[in-house]
């Protein structure tokens, strides 16, 4: 198994988890909690391998990621108790996720010999935003790209140092280095609450408090 093939299966673990547990605190029954796993694990991977044409896409050639999606969903099922004790435990899988998902869309670019730097940033992104667009749209939740959060632009900052740091990194390192960057950016970002400024917030705060 080499780096790729073990970044992907972290990326696969932690999305699944976040899933899992976003389909818990929803109240799904057990097939919805499967299902969303799932979703949030491979749905990305899906829409890029669309994208540039790979058909089908890896997912359904290769099960071993839907397997690992529905062990990981078992295990969140059994273990949800104890997992529901930590704090913001679907964040920080989700920005695992994230970070391992979106080095490895940025690998696949230069795998399929596309080295441009806008392709390269929008495969990464796919990769690292799909599968919890497609589940937040499941459970009725606006997606975390969409609100204030910094979300896809942790993505696209690690798939810019992957891109840059492709001729002076040797082997694995930029994709360690893009992994590294993502998921620094998104933690760091949750830990001391920064956040993108929302437009008309004070206008719509004051609306709300005048209705109360």
């Amino acid at each position: 198994m080499d780096v790729l093939n073990v970044i992907e299966v972290i990326g696969t673990i932690a999305f699944a988890a976040a899933g899992a547990l976003m389909a818990i605190h929803k109240k799904l029954d057990l097939f919805g909690v499967f299902m969303l796993a799932l979703t949030t694990a491979v749905g990305g991977g899906i829409v890029r391998d669309v994208l540039i044409g790979i058909n089908p896409p890896t997912a359904f050639v290769y099960p071993l990621f839907t397997i690992i999606s529905l062990l990981t969903a078992i295990i969140v099922c059994v273990g949800y108790e104890w997992i529901n004790k930590f704090n913001n435990v679907i964040l920080i899988c989700d920005a695992v996720g994230l970070g391992a998902f979106t080095a490895a869309g940025a690998n696949m670019s230069f795998i399929y010999e596309y080295h441009r730097l806008f392709i390269t940033v929008t495969m990464a992104v796919l990769s690292g935003v799909g599968g919890g667009l497609i589940r937040d749209m499941f459970v009725r939740e606006i997606p975390f790209i969409f609100q204030k959060e910094v979300y896809a632009v942790a993505s696209i900052a690690g798939a810019v140092c992957f891109f840059y740091s492709k001729p002076f990194l040797s082997g694995s390192g930029p994709m360690y280095l893009c992994f590294f960057v993502t998921v620094c950016i998104r933690m760091v970002c949750m830990k001391y609450d920064i956040n993108f400024p929302v437009i008309g917030a004070k206008r719509n705060e004051k609306y709300e408090s005048m209705g109360e």
